[in-house]
C-alpha cells in the first residue's frame, strides 16, 4: 500500500470512528472498556499511593531509617559503625513501670510505658503535643509529657505532679502523636515521656529490670542500607545476643492480615470486572461486526481494497480504545479519591501523588481488551465479498470468531497476572475462569444436544415448542450465549459468596464483645479474691489461665540452641522464655488441626501449629522445658490453630491437665471492661497493686474502625463488578437482537401474535438464564473454596444450596436484561423489518 493508500485508509477510519460515535454504534463496547480500565486503575492508583506512602511513613513508624533494639545498652560496635558511615544516631530507653498520683491528689496508680529520650528525638517523623505548640527538643529536667489516658486514670490535670519511682515530675503537656509508638504488648499501656538525664534519679533502673534500648539511625539511603546489612551480618555471626534490627522491610506490621486480605479482595474485584468486561467487549464487537457487513460489502463494490478496510477498522478501534481507556483512567482516578476518603484515618499523613504506572497500566489494559477480544471479528469485515450486495447469505462471520473468548483469554491472561499483584490470586482467578469457560461451553453443548432430541411434541403448548426450537436452531450461538452469561454470573456469585464470608471472618476476629483488657501477674494466693472482685464488678466470663514462663531446651533428647535453626523467629523462640499454660479443657477459640486432646494426660502437650512449623515439630516429638530451674518433659499429642488477632488469651504450649502445683506460675485474665464503671481500673489496681493491667479499649476501637472502613471500600468497588456483570448480560442477550427481529417478523407475518412471541422470548431467556445461573453458582463454590484457602486464608463453608438459588437468580437476571436489551423488538413494524432484511 502506497502513501496515498495509507492516507486514504486513515481518513476513512477517522470518518467511521466519528460516525459510529455519533450513532452510538460503539456505546456498549466503549462502556465496557471504560469500566474495566476504571476498576483496574482505581485499585492501581490506591495501591501505588499506599505503597509509596507506606515506604515514606515506615521511617516515621520506626523513628529512623533503621533501629537497633536490645535488652542491654546498645553495643559499642553498632554505635561506632553508624558514626563511621556518617549516620545520625539517637537512643531512647523504655520499660513498663507504675506511675502514681501523690497522696494529696488521691494516690491512684497506673501501669505506664515510660520512655526516656535524649536530644534529637525523633530522627524521623514528628512528635505532636497539646497544648498545640512547637514542642521543645525534649522534656525539661523535672518535667514529663503523658498520654491523656494517664491523666484520666490518675485523675490528674496538666500542671500537677506525678510520681515515678523515687521522684516526682510536673506534667506539662499531653502527647497527641508519637511517631515510633509501635504495637508491642507493653506499648498498649499509656505513655509517659521524660528526659533521659532524669532517669537515674528515679531509681527505677535496677540490674534485673526489663528495659529496651532503641538506637535509631538516619542518613542517606545508601549509608542506612549499608548499616542494616552490616548489623545483620553481626547478628548472624552470633557474636552478639539480645539484639534485633528493625528496618523498612522488617518493621512493625500493624493489622497486616486484615489489610492484606482487603487488598487482595480489591484486586480480585478488579480482576473479575476486567474479565467480565472482556466478555462484554467480545460480544459487543461481534454484534458491531454483524451490523457492518452490508456497509463493508457496499464499500467493496465502490472499489475499496481489503487492506484499506483493514486499516480503517483497525484505526477506528485503536481510536475508540484510546478514548475509552483515557476516560477509564480519569474515572479510576476519581474513584480512587473516594477510596482515600473511605479509608481516611488509616494513615496519619497525606498520601504522596501517584506515579505514572497506573496510567500506563490502564491504557495498556484498554488496548489489550480491544486487540484480544474486539479486533478478531471486526477485522473479518475486510473479507466480506462484494457479491453480498445481492446475496445476503455470503460473507457471514466465521465460526472461529465466535470462539474469541477462548482465544482472547490466552492473550489476556498475561496482562491480568501482571496487574493481580499476587501470583496465586491471579492464577486461581484467571485459570479458574478459563477452565470454567471450557466447562460451561461443554455443558451448554451437552444440554443443547439433549434439547434437540427432546423437543416437545404437538401436545405441548405452542410457546414451549417455539422456544425450544428457537434455541436449537442456533446451536453455536446458543453455546456462546450460555457460556457468556455463565461467566458473568460466576463473577457475581463468587463475589457475593466470598464477600459475605470474608467480611464475617473480619468481624469475627474482633467481635463487639471481644476482651478489651488483659491482666497479668496475678499471684496464686490472689486468684480466688481476684475472680470474686471481677464477678462483683460485673465482668462476664473472663478468660482465665495460669501463666508459666519456660524455655524449650531439648527436642527428642537432643539439646537445642539458637545455632540449630536458620529462621530468625526460630532463633528468638529458642533463645528466650515462652509463655506456657495448662487446662484440662481445650479452649473454645482453639481448633485442633491434628492429634487428640486427652484431658489429664500427664505427659502430653498441645503445640500451636505456627510455632510447630517454625521449629520443625511434629506429633510424637518429645520436648524438654526448663521452668525456673525445674525440668519438665512432655510429648506432643496435638497441634492447635490459634488466631492471634482474636484478642483472646492464647498460648504456644498447653498442658492438658487441670493442676500443675509444683511449678512456679502466675495467672492472667482477659475480659471486657464492664460498662458504666469509670473507676473500675483504679479499684482493681488498688485492691491488687502487684498486677499489671493493660487497657486495650482504644486499640480495639481503632481495629474495629479500620475494619469498618475497609469493608466500606470493598463494598464500593463491588458496585463496579455489578455494573460489569450487567454489561455482560446486556451484551449476551442483545447480541441476538437482529436475528430475533427477522425471525419474529416472519412469525408475525405468518400469523403469530405479539403475546405468543413475548411468551416465547420470556421462556427462552428464563431457560438460558437458569442453566447459566446453575452452572455459574456450582463453579463459584469450587473457585471460591480455592481462593478462600490459598489466597485469603480463612475457613469457608460453601453453601450447598447456592446452585439452586443461583439458577433462580440467573433466570430472573437474564429475563430482566432481555427485557431491557430487546425492548422494542416485538414493536418493530413487520414490513420495515422485512424490507431491511431484503435490502
Amino acid at each position: 500500500m502506497n502513501q496515498q493508500g495509507w492516507m486514504h485508509g486513515l481518513r476513512l477510519g477517522g470518518r467511521q470512528l466519528w460516525r459510529d460515535l455519533r450513532a452510538g454504534e460503539l456505546r456498549l463496547l466503549m462502556l465496557s472498556v471504560t469500566l474495566a480500565v476504571a476498576a483496574l486503575t482505581a485499585v492501581g492508583f490506591l495501591a501505588d499511593r499506599l505503597q509509596n506512602g507506606l515506604w515514606r511513613d515506615a521511617r516515621q513508624l520506626l523513628g529512623g531509617d533503621a533501629v537497633v533494639v536490645s535488652d542491654q545498652a546498645t553495643p559499642t560496635a553498632f554505635v561506632q559503625q553508624a558514626q563511621k558511615l556518617g549516620l545520625v544516631t539517637n537512643t531512647n530507653i523504655s520499660f513498663p513501670t507504675m506511675a502514681r498520683a501523690l497522696a494529696e491528689q488521691g494516690g491512684a496508680s497506673r501501669l505506664v510505658a515510660l520512655k526516656a529520650v535524649e536530644s534529637g528525638y525523633p530522627l524521623r517523623g514528628r512528635l505532636d503535643l497539646s497544648p498545640a505548640a512547637t514542642p521543645p527538643a525534649l522534656p525539661a529536667s523535672g518535667e514529663v509529657w503523658v498520654d491523656p489516658a494517664v491523666l484520666e486514670a490518675l485523675s490528674l490535670q496538666t500542671g500537677q505532679m506525678i510520681g515515678l519511682g523515687e521522684r516526682s515530675f510536673r506534667i506539662v503537656a499531653t502527647i497527641v502523636r508519637e511517631p515510633d509508638r509501635g504495637a508491642g504488648f507493653m506499648s498498649f499501656a499509656p505513655r509517659v515521656m521524660m528526659n533521659a538525664a532524669d532517669l537515674a534519679a528515679t531509681g527505677l533502673v535496677q540490674p534485673a529490670s526489663r528495659i529496651t534500648w532503641r538506637m535509631a539511625v538516619a542518613g542517606d539511603a545508601a549509608s542506612s542500607e549499608s548499616f542494616v546489612q552490616w548489623a545483620r551480618s553481626e547478628l548472624e555471626s552470633s557474636r552478639v545476643h539480645g539484639v534485633q534490627i528493625e528496618s523498612l522491610d522488617s518493621g512493625r506490621p500493624e493489622m497486616r492480615q486484615t489489610l492484606d486480605r482487603a487488598s487482595q479482595f480489591l484486586n480480585l474485584v478488579a480482576l473479575l470486572a476486567a474479565l467480565l468486561c472482556a466478555v462484554a467487549v467480545a460480544l459487543a464487537a461481534r454484534s458491531y461486526a454483524e451490523r457492518q457487513l452490508d456497509a463493508c460489502a457496499l464499500l467493496r463494490v465502490l472499489g475499496q481494497s481489503q487492506r484499506t478496510l483493514t486499516l480503517s477498522y483497525g484505526l477506528e478501534f485503536l481510536g475508540a480504545g484510546l478514548l475509552a481507556s483515557a476516560l477509564g483512567v480519569l474515572a479510576g482516578y476519581g474513584v480512587h479519591l473516594v477510596f482515600v476518603q473511605l479509608l481516611a484515618g488509616l494513615v496519619d499523613a497525606q498520601l504522596p501523588a501517584p506515579s505514572a504506572q497506573p496510567v500506563l497500566m490502564g491504557l495498556a489494559m484498554g488496548l489489550t481488551l480491544l486487540v484480544a477480544f474486539g479486533l478478531p471479528p471486526v477485522l473479518q469485515l475486510a473479507q466480506v465479498p462484494p457479491l453480498r450486495v445481492i446475496r445476503r447469505d455470503l460473507g457471514q462471520l466465521q465460526v472461529r470468531s465466535g470462539l474469541v473468548l477462548v482465544m482472547g483469554l490466552l492473550g489476556f491472561a498475561a496482562t491480568l497476572l501482571m496487574v493481580s499483584r499476587n501470583l496465586t490470586l491471579g492464577l486461581i482467578t484467571v485459570g479458574g475462569f478459563a477452565v470454567a469457560l471450557l466447562v460451561f461451553a461443554g455443558l451448554a453443548a451437552a444440554a443443547l444436544w439433549l434439547l434437540r432430541r427432546a423437543v416437545p411434541g404437538e401436545q405441548a403448548p405452542r410457546w414451549l415448542r417455539l422456544a425450544t426450537r428457537q434455541v436449537a436452531a442456533r446451536p453455536v450461538f446458543a453455546v456462546v450465549q450460555v457460556s457468556a452469561l455463565s461467566v458473568g454470573l460466576l463473577a457475581l456469585a463468587l463475589l457475593v459468596l466470598l464477600r459475605t464470608d470474608l467480611v464475617g471472618s473480619w468481624r469475627q476476629a474482633t467481635p463487639a464483645n471481644a476482651p478489651d483488657r488483659f491482666v497479668i501477674n496475678v499471684q496464686p494466693e490472689q486468684a480466688q479474691d481476684f475472680l470474686a472482685h471481677l464477678q462483683n464488678a460485673g465482668v462476664q466470663s473472663p478468660d482465665w489461665f495460669p501463666m508459666i514462663r519456660g524455655r524449650l531446651v531439648a527436642i527428642n533428647g537432643r539439646d537445642v540452641g539458637p545455632g540449630d535453626f536458620v529462621e530468625d523467629r526460630a532463633k528468638r523462640l529458642i533463645d528466650r522464655e515462652i509463655n506456657l499454660s495448662h487446662t484440662a479443657d481445650l479452649p473454645g477459640h482453639n481448633a485442633l488441626t491434628s492429634g487428640r486432646w486427652v484431658a489429664e494426660e500427664a505427659d502430653g502437650v498441645s503445640v500451636e501449629s505456627g510455632i510447630a512449623q517454625t521449629l520443625g515439630l511434629k506429633l510424637g516429638d518429645q520436648l524438654r522445658f526448663d521452668i525456673a530451674g525445674q525440668v519438665r518433659e512432655a510429648r506432643i499429642t496435638s497441634l492447635r490453630k490459634v488466631d492471634w488477632s482474636s484478642m483472646r488469651a492464647n498460648f504456644f504450649m498447653l498442658f492438658p491437665v487441670a493442676n500443675m502445683p509444683d511449678l512456679p506460675m502466675t495467672y492472667m485474665a482477659a475480659f471486657r471492661t464492664p460498662e458504666g464503671a469509670p473507676g473500675f481500673e483504679n479499684a482493681l489496681v488498688s485492691r491488687f497493686p502487684n498486677i499489671t493491667s493493660v487497657d486495650l479499649r482504644s486499640t480495639l476501637g481503632q481495629i474495629q474502625r479500620v475494619m469498618d472502613q475497609v469493608i466500606r471500600a470493598v463494598e464500593f468497588l463491588f458496585a463496579f463488578t455489578l455494573a460489569a456483570g450487567l454489561m455482560v448480560l446486556l451484551a449476551a442477550v442483545g447480541a441476538s437482537r437482529q436475528a430475533r427481529e427477522r425471525e419474529y417478523a416472519i412469525m408475525r407475518a405468518l400469523g403469530a401474535g405479539r403475546a405468543l412471541l413475548a411468551q416465547v422470548q420470556r421462556t427462552e431467556l428464563l431457560g438460558i438464564g437458569w442453566l447459566a445461573g446453575f452452572m455459574a453458582s456450582s463453579m463459584a463454590l469450587v473457585v471460591g473454596w480455592a481462593l478462600a484457602r490459598y489466597v485469603f486464608e480463612f475457613a469457608w463453608q460453601p453453601p450447598l444450596w447456592a446452585p439452586l438459588l443461583g439458577g433462580v437468580l440467573g433466570a430472573v437476571l437474564a429475563w430482566a436484561a432481555g427485557s431491557l436489551s430487546l425492548s422494542g423488538v416485538l414493536r418493530q413494524p413487520v414490513m420495515h423489518t422485512l424490507r431491511q432484511a431484503a435490502d
